[in-house]
């Protein structure tokens, strides 16, 4: 299930829902609408897929 991958993700990266959702779908609400519901198109699902794939973390400063 997707918004099940996007939970682990948040916790992993320590990504705010609203970070996340402005970040793949330019909607800082997406994150929070799939918690009540909404379901994305395949294209989304895709997007946010490819997203998480390819994101790095930025290496902190020392």
């Amino acid at each position: 299930m997707l918004l099940r991958k996007i939970e682990v993700f948040l916790r992993r990266t320590d990504m705010t829902p609203s970070e996340f959702g402005r970040r793949v779908a330019r909607d800082p609400r997406f994150v929070f609408d799939l918690r009540r519901g909404r379901t994305p198109r395949a294209r989304m699902e895709t997007r946010v897929e490819h997203f998480m794939n390819q994101y790095q973390e930025r290496p902190h400063a020392s």
